[in-house]
């Protein structure tokens, strides 16, 4: 364990970790991280994808600086300030017409997704919502209550329906997993849940914390044909896989919809934290001082942000997504060929995940040695998934097809060794994971 690592451990609280090895940083640049033993670490995690222009940009750097420079002030709460205008503004040009009504702005997808929840309960008058099997929408008890990941059972709200999100791999084909879920969902319509007290349908269009799930063609617009008749508003979180990941700039747009309410977060600050709610003005300005904390809008965050938006549009990083993306893809299904361990490749852009397996079972023991030893060797990699066998790909979107192959390379040494046995398992007693 590093000198960091250890003096950390002798002064902040565990409560917010989540950890998969001793992984200590000092600094950072593109898509590397400066470790403090000073080994250079290929970031294929982006600190869950937050870090989407990658560690020390030039551009985040100048906006930040010219931002704290002329400050004005700290927060939108009792006055407008220019940044959160722009920012607001330029959020509502990239959203459906729909959508394009009025921006919240919050410090995490996890606020923004409470926000969103409160929200759409008290505008409506409805007093349900439908969110997926799953699905991580946040870490507050608001954003929890809406969630369906089996690490926040005990926070569900009492209004929460949870529904299957279609796994193709597990169903066995896109086809069948798609039937499974539109079934499901009908049913529950015709009998449970009186669909005119369902507020909000809350969507991943990839399901990331839940296993990187890819949704069956056209599964999206049969669930929007069913929120349309019913008057039931789509949620659409984006905060891990919208902002040119997936290789469009919203993920929705692989699907064929149009949300009524868009949630972005992680991404957006490149590393600073922002979010933000884009919805219809008569839902977003429903009440005022209904969710409000001190220092949000502020506009250093949301400086960084618009240049966060401004730079993946100049240096077409969704196109880099798509081109690094499906080349990593194919890396990785290459190596699925020859490692057993590989059960399923999947994903989108840069929003890729390879679920490992053995004997049939989630292989999940396997996957925790697998991103400890690509540590040792060199690339920070997570797991996700709600059996915690999936390994997940959500680097910066300015990762180059040079640094993908490198990456690639790691994790095939990886899966190697703990295939052959030659990872300690012990290594794991501090480090739970999921």
């Amino acid at each position: 364990m590093s000198g960091l690592y250890a003096r950390e451990s002798r002064s902040v609280s565990t409560m917010a970790h989540l950890r998969f090895f001793p992984q200590a940083v000092v600094g950072g640049s593109g898509a590397y991280l400066t470790g403090d033993d000073g080994r250079k670490l290929l970031d294929f995690a982006a600190s869950w994808g937050a870090a989407s222009l990658g560690h020390s940009h030039p551009a985040l750097r100048e906006a930040v600086n010219r931002a704290l420079s002329d400050q004005a002030g700290a927060s939108y709460l009792s006055t407008a300030n220019e940044p959160s205008v722009l920012l607001a503004e330029k959020l509502l040009s990239l959203v459906p017409e729909r959508a394009r009504g009025r921006v919240w702005f919050g410090h995490s997808g996890s606020d923004a997704n409470e926000t969103v929840a409160r929200m759409v309960v008290a505008a409506t008058g409805r007093p349900r919502i439908l969110a997926f099997n799953g699905a991580y929408h946040g870490g507050t008890v608001g954003s929890m209550a809406v969630s369906g990941h089996p690490a926040q059972q005990s926070a569900r709200a009492k209004g929460l329906t949870l529904v299957p999100y279609p796994n193709s791999y597990a169903a066995g084909s896109p086809e069948a997993a798609k039937d499974a879920a539109l079934a499901h969902l009908e049913t529950l319509f015709a009998t449970e849940i009186p669909p005119q007290e369902v507020a909000a349908f809350f969507i991943e269009p990839i399901q990331s914390d839940g296993g990187m799930l890819v949704p069956p063609d056209g599964f999206f617009k049969h669930v929007e044909a069913l929120c349309r008749t019913h008057g039931i508003l789509i949620v659409c979180d984006e905060v891990k896989v919208g902002l040119g990941r997936t290789g469009r700039f919203n993920a929705f747009e692989h699907c064929g919809i149009e949300p009524d309410i868009v949630v972005f977060g992680k991404g957006l600050g490149g590393g600073l934290p922002v979010s933000a709610v884009v919805g219809p003005e008569a839902i977003l300005n429903h009440a005022v001082a209904f969710s409000l904390q001190t220092v949000h809008g502020n506009p250093v965050c949301a400086a960084a942000a618009l240049a966060v938006l401004q730079t993946i549009e100049r240096d077409h990083l969704v196109a880099n997504a798509e081109r690094t993306g499906r080349m990593l893809r194919e890396a990785l299904d290459r190596l699925a060929v020859r490692h057993p361990l590989i059960g399923n490749v999947r994903g989108r852009g840069l929003a890729l995940g390879v679920e490992l397996v053995a004997d049939g079972a989630p292989a999940a023991r396997q996957t925790a040695l697998t991103v400890y030893r690509a540590f040792q060797l060199g690339l920070v990699l997570y797991y996700v998934g709600v059996n915690s066998n999936v390994l997940e790909f959500t680097p910066p979107l300015t990762l180059t097809e040079a640094e993908a192959q490198e990456g690639v390379a790691i994790l095939d040494q990886a899966l190697a060794d703990v295939a052959a046995g030659r990872v300690d398992e012990t290594l794991l007693a501090d480090f739970a994971g999921w």
